[in-house]
């Protein structure tokens, strides 16, 4: 990296006064200049375990909310229980750690999205409808809330059908994308049966017709496979698809303005693994620059994950959430470059390169090491993994933090 890159990246930086909430946003004025005209603003994660990820999305969806006008969180987690979050931050229906629990994503249940699902019920708190923010799961896995809720309508309406309809279809309340792969589709024909049915009912069975759609579209990703000759074709290419969709419904409200809570892998306006459509690159092809996605990245720490075995023999699901320990990042990643120019947490708007100059264009068109980890990684060898990542491509902007530490589980109910 030359010195003309280091000088730029210096000088756009925004330094980070604070990663948590409740202290002043001096630091954040200039975000309101670089979102103008946004409508998404994709908040990434390089890690599904990095306590100060959360915090720092936390504060920005503070920020988002009170300062532009944002409405609604959107979040990779489960669409199934996701209203029942969205109940308890706009109305106080439940228990907030309760709610949390039932997104069924281990990843999500720490102390950092609990005291996030909290400040929005108390920020919704005796506000109008109208201006309460509301909270939206867009992943159609972990589907135990909708079959609940279709079991309860068919028992009212017609009691001898209810086993019939619902009994293939209890493998969705658990199994995992792709877990069951089936040419023949035979879990989305059974959970499409549903639909008719419901829709004779009218708008009486409107709650339950909700749900039975998202069991359709976990039908789909479940029999799905891993891999495929047309890589749009895989439970992969698929998954971001709908979720791209579900933030689209939100976004048809034109009033609506939108945080989206993913991993990097998710929000990038490019494609997973050079193939893939992401959610971030359907949202950018929709919306254009009205989609803003900003990755976060950190130097070294810690970070929380479940290890996975090499071989066919691993279960990585059954493995247990463990504390990774990893150095600093090594030369020439982007990480490192981010901290030779400056150490410290800090912003970065790529956006505003439109004016810099050549040396910097030409670094953020070439290709360099990142790192990205989801909620599993591999035995020992997770050290030295680097995905390939061209800025320019892929982000709107980055969040740099010095340290990751691990997120803070809540203890087992």
């Amino acid at each position: 990296m030359s010195d003309e890159v280091t000088s730029w990246l210096a000088q756009t930086a925004l330094p980070l006064n604070c990663l948590t909430t409740g202290v002043p946003t001096a630091d954040l004025q200039p975000l309101k200049k670089v979102l103008d005209g946004v409508r998404i603003v994709g908040l990434g994660e390089a890690t599904h375990g990095t306590r100060e990820f959360f915090q720092l999305k936390h504060r920005l969806l503070e920020f988002l909310v009170t300062e532009l006008g944002f409405s609604a969180l959107a979040m990779e987690a489960s669409a199934s229980a996701g209203p029942a979050v969205d109940a308890y931050v706009r109305h106080g229906v439940g228990d907030a750690a309760q709610v949390l629990d039932g997104l069924g994503f281990w990843t999500w249940r720490t102390h950092e999205v609990l005291a996030m699902i909290e400040w929005m019920r108390d920020y919704n708190r005796g506000r109008q409808e109208d201006q309460k923010v509301r909270f939206i799961g867009i992943d159609p896995q972990r589907c135990s809330s909708s079959l609940a809720v279709i079991d309860s309508f068919l028992h009212r309406t017609a009691p001898d059908r209810a086993t019939g309809l619902l009994s293939p279809l209890r493998v969705l309340a658990t199994a995992y994308p792709g877990s069951r792969p089936d040419p023949q589709r035979r879990l989305v024909l059974d959970a499409e049966e549903v639909l008719p049915y419901l829709l004779g009912h009218g708008p009486d069975a409107g709650d339950a017709l909700r749900h039975a759609q998202i069991l359709v579209r976990a039908a789909d990703l479940v029999t799905r496979a891993r891999q495929h000759t047309d890589p749009e074709q895989t439970v992969f290419a698929a998954r971001d698809r709908y979720m791209a969709d579900a933030v689209g419904a939100i976004l048809e409200d034109p009033s609506a303005k939108v945080a989206l809570w993913a991993h990097n892998g998710h929000i990038t306006k490019s494609r997973h693994g050079g193939a893939v459509p992401a959610l971030g690159q359907h949202l950018h092809s929709r919306y254009g620059d009205a989609y803003y996605a900003l990755g976060l990245l950190f130097g070294s720490g810690t970070f929380r994950a479940r290890r996975m075995w090499p071989g066919p023999w691993s279960r990585p699901r059954s493995s247990a959430v463990v504390t990774n320990r990893i150095g600093s990042a090594r030369p020439g990643t982007i990480e490192a470059q981010l901290a030779t120019a400056n150490p410290g947490s800090h912003l970065v708007d790529l956006r505003s390169a439109v004016d810099a100059p050549r040396a910097v264009q030409a670094w953020l068109k070439g290709r360099h090491g990142t790192r990205s980890f989801g909620a599993m990684v591999p035995r020992w060898t997770y050290r030295f993994n680097l995905i390939p990542s061209s800025l320019a491509d892929e982000y709107d902007g980055l969040a740099y933090i010095a340290v990751s530490s691990a997120s803070r589980p809540l203890p087992i109910s």
